[in-house]
């Protein structure tokens, strides 16, 4: 009888890639419905293009490097879709096809492809677009009132940023979407059914969402911030249960992805008190994808036998 002998570890799941990326798919369902129902078709229009154009990209890309085509494992739908969450509601389409390019060429494929990518796609193509468009990036409207021709107005944290003497939304417009910001980030209840959901399905573990969440809550309440306020107004929960718990980017141990979502909760909440942008989800999660090797090298338990 034939044996075949493989290296350890030997852990045998029904998990598939595809499996994972289609849950998180799914996952994310709730919120695009909320952000048509609070933005209107355009939304919709915005979504579509960011995730044609990254699955698009990603067919020529594995064209070109002769690699076998993976299209249908939803990894490039899970980009273009967290893309298009976090882009104003009036950005012009040619732009989210530019930055669903970026996000599939520049950041995941040029790197190797799924599983070598260093940042997070969908965010880092977005620092791209606002370094480069920041007009474009920081236009954002009412919802609700895009049959009007969408009145444009700052979000909850460029209101408080720059001391404008605009009305703050509620706690309750806040937590079910009713205000300005980026299409996928303005409904705290269906991003948390979507993160409870992936709880359920352990495609992430508690680590992360709750370091990083907690993180900016405790500093909240030491430096006298609304913590409610702080933790509901950015996209604070659309970045910890979506964006940094991204398999490729993030640690892999306990003790490592506390340590990333605490640092995140950190530089997100010294951004937003300290730096001269509003919001700081997007570039403290970039920021800590750095150091995923080395929290991984040290977070890494010691091998059996082996020596510290």
């Amino acid at each position: 009888m034939e044996r075949k002998i493989t290296c350890s570890p030997h852990i045998h799941s029904n998990e598939t890639t595809a499996k994972i990326m289609w849950s998180v798919v799914i996952s994310l369902i709730p919120a695009t419905i909320g952000s048509v129902y609070f933005f209107g078709v355009y939304a919709l229009k915005i979504i579509g293009v960011s995730v044609i154009s990254c699955v698009l990209t990603e067919l020529l890309s594995q064209i070109i490097f002769r690699k076998k085509i993976r299209i249908f494992d939803g990894s490039a739908v899970i980009t273009g879709l967290l893309f298009a969450f976090v882009l104003p509601p009036r950005i012009p389409l040619w732009m989210v096809s530019l930055g669903g390019f970026l996000a599939i060429f520049l950041v995941k494929e040029l790197f190797g492809g799924l599983g070598f990518n260093i940042f997070n796609p969908a965010l880092t193509s977005r620092a791209i677009l606002l370094s480069s468009f920041p007009v474009e990036m920081t236009k954002f409207t009412v919802p609700l009132d895009y049959r009007l021709d969408a009145i444009t107005t700052a979000t909850p944290l460029a209101i408080i940023k720059e001391n404008l003497n605009v009305h703050l939304p509620s706690y309750w417009q806040m937590f079910i979407g009713n205000r300005a910001g980026c299409i996928g980030e303005t409904s705290i209840l269906l991003l948390l059914i979507g993160g409870i959901f992936l709880l359920w399905r352990r495609i992430i573990t508690w680590h992360i969402p709750i370091s990083y969440i907690l993180t900016v809550a405790i500093l909240s309440l030491i430096f006298r911030q609304d913590v409610l306020f702080q933790i509901m107004a950015g996209g604070l929960i659309l970045g910890a249960f979506f964006m940094a718990t991204d398999y490729v980017t993030s640690p892999i141990t306990p003790k490592g992805k506390i340590i990333f979502g605490t640092g995140c909760g950190i530089i997100t909440f010294l951004i937003r008190m300290k730096g001269g942008y509003p919001e700081g989800v997007c570039y403290s999660i970039i920021f800590m994808n750095m150091f995923v090797p080395l929290i991984n090298r040290y977070t890494l338990p010691r091998k059996f036998g082996g020596k510290k």
